[in-house]
């Protein structure tokens, strides 16, 4: 099919086909950038694809068939056909640019959760996105929560599964051992100390554009690693985005990802642990039967496959 393009200019609305193929491929761009969910990236590019060879202006089939219409559409949920009305409304994807949606409403959205619990969700255990609540339905957050019973847990994971089009299961089979997630962690904050990583502008926080964030990318125990300082607004708030460090990995096509802090109370205290895997950080440090002796030194550059 050949494009029908309305009209590629950034300033006339609503917009075209073109210009709205380029603008999501844009946020696809960004998304990346700020470490998101490789699905989530995914599915803004397949969005971008459909979007730029549709036979007729995809305005068109939103006025006649409204947002159920654009769901029929290759690749196209219910979420990103809400985001692709507002695109081709406003010129403007107000979630992509870090406006307009507060982080409990995007956690309210998902089925099985609902304002209330999401506001309580949001504010005691920081989830913010989409990727940090499905974390959390998996790393032992979520199990016991006020709230959140073994049937909601499982039609949360459900309704999460359905969001990123995997299978139910979590974000990566078999997680990484936590030794090999603070090496990589210690690796990534030696060479941002130094100013020896790539760094990149990322689009939300960052109102002067300023190409502050360092980037690792790693290879360990057979899996691809991508590290970089959290640049969420809870880091923020708690002055701590030079402190957390957010990890990608992937191995086998299955991904997932960790938050590694400096812990600041407990036994814990002082050292650096995973989010959701505190016990195995604690055997870790010697802390546990069955760990190292505490204060074990992290894993060298030389051990990693390779570091870049």
């Amino acid at each position: 099919m050949v494009a029908h393009e309305q009209s590629a200019r950034p300033d006339r609305l609503p917009l075209g086909n073109e210009e709205a193929a380029r603008r999501l491929e844009q946020a696809a761009t960004t998304l990346e950038g700020e470490g998101a969910n490789v699905y989530r990236v995914r599915a803004y590019r397949t969005a971008a694809a459909t979007v730029r060879g549709l036979d007729r202006p995809a305005v068109d089939i939103l006025r006649d068939g409204g947002r159920r219409a654009l769901t029929e559409l290759p690749g196209i949920g219910g979420r990103l056909a809400a985001t692709l009305a507002e695109l081709l409304a406003t010129g403007r994807m107000l979630h992509i640019e870090g406006l307009g949606e507060k982080p409990e409403d995007v956690i309210g959205s998902v089925a099985g959760v609902g304002p209330e619990l999401a506001r309580r969700i949001h504010e005691r255990l920081g989830v913010g996105t989409l990727e940090e609540l499905e974390r959390a339905a998996y790393d032992g957050r979520l199990e016991g929560f006020p709230g959140v019973g073994p049937k909601r847990l499982r039609g949360i994971r459900e309704a999460l599964a359905g969001r990123f089009r995997r299978p139910v299961g979590g974000p990566a089979a078999g997680p990484p051992p936590v030794a090999d997630v603070l090496a990589v962690d210690a690796t990534y904050r030696e060479k941002a100390g130094r100013n020896e990583l790539r760094r990149v502008a990322p689009r939300r926080f960052n109102p002067t554009g300023e190409a502050w964030l360092p980037v690792l990318r790693a290879r360990r125990g057979g899996r691809r690693y991508r590290a970089m300082f959290s640049n969420t607004q809870t880091a923020h708030r708690a002055g701590r985005d030079h402190d957390w460090v957010v990890l990608y990995f992937e191995k086998d096509g299955a991904t997932g990802q960790h938050t590694v802090v400096t812990e600041t109370s407990g036994p814990l205290a002082g050292r650096r642990v995973v989010r959701g895997r505190e016990a195995e950080c604690a055997r870790h440090y010697g802390l546990l039967p069955g760990g190292t002796l505490p204060d074990a030194p992290p894993a060298s550059p030389g051990l990693f496959d390779d570091v870049e």
